[in-house]
């Protein structure tokens, strides 16, 4: 079921890419959403220093904690930055316990694959979008819900650690931001649907289909805003219809 959030007052705006806004203050929100979104996947992706660690155990260890602790934990992500865990001691510090359950989780996936490096590599003959979707599936642990597996996956690629590129958004049923607000949107409860008008979406607005996750997310989420002093793209603002 879709959630019903406050929206700008009907202004007689609309455009087919985004069936669900009726309102330019909306669609303005969200040009700003996919600029920010977009932006914060260029290299060296979200988080740095998960771009600047030498060993590449420990970057892709830091970057699944940072991707744990999510963006909406800005100062347990901070922590952890500053603490710089090492895998082979196998530290999770300021982890809460729930989280850190998680962790454990994720270290025994590591452990059936030998390292971090071969199991998010997978097999050599993979597209990065192949590898993107397979480890995607496999990172199914308790704990770690669509939002941080795809936020870890959409980084280490964005950080250059490993060929992986979003070939879908991986919507899913349940209390996810980016799905809710993709309802909304996109008017449409049918998840292959959703997925096709999110890419004609990205390739209209010319972003990475990934960066509509987090677009997503922060445009239909409560409190979570976009910078509107940054004008956004002219392909963002021309697919959104904005002048």
């Amino acid at each position: 079921m879709t959630k019903r959030l406050a929206r700008a007052a009907d202004d007689g705006y609309r455009n087919p890419l985004v069936p669900g806004l009726r309102a330019t203050a909306d669609a303005e929100r969200l040009a700003a959403a996919l600029a920010a979104a977009a932006a914060r996947l260029e290299p060296p992706g979200p988080y740095p220093e998960v771009a600047a660690e030498p060993d590449l155990e420990d970057a892709s260890w830091l970057a699944f904690l940072l991707a744990l602790a999510g963006p909406e934990a800005p100062d347990l992500q901070q922590a952890l930055v500053a603490a710089r865990p090492s895998w082979a001691t196998a530290e999770t510090p300021e982890l809460p316990a729930e989280r850190a359950r998680t962790a454990t989780a994720y270290r025994a996936w590591v452990e059936r694959s030998g390292s971090q490096a071969q199991a998010f590599r997978g097999e050599a003959s993979w597209t990065p979008q192949r590898r993107f979707s397979r480890v995607f599936e496999r990172l199914a642990l308790p704990g770690f819900a669509r939002a941080a597996r795809f936020d870890l996956l959409t980084a280490l690629g964005a950080a250059g650690r490993y060929e992986l590129e979003a070939g879908e958004l991986w919507l899913s049923a349940g209390e996810d931001a980016t799905t809710d607000a993709a309802k909304r949107l996109l008017v449409s409860g049918d998840k292959l649907l959703l997925e096709r008008r999110a890419r004609e979406l990205a390739d209209a607005a010319e972003v990475p289909l990934a960066a509509l996750d987090r677009a997503f997310a922060v445009w239909g989420t409560p409190g979570d805003h976009a910078d509107l002093a940054a004008e956004a793209p002219a392909p963002i603002r021309a697919a959104l219809s904005l002048r």
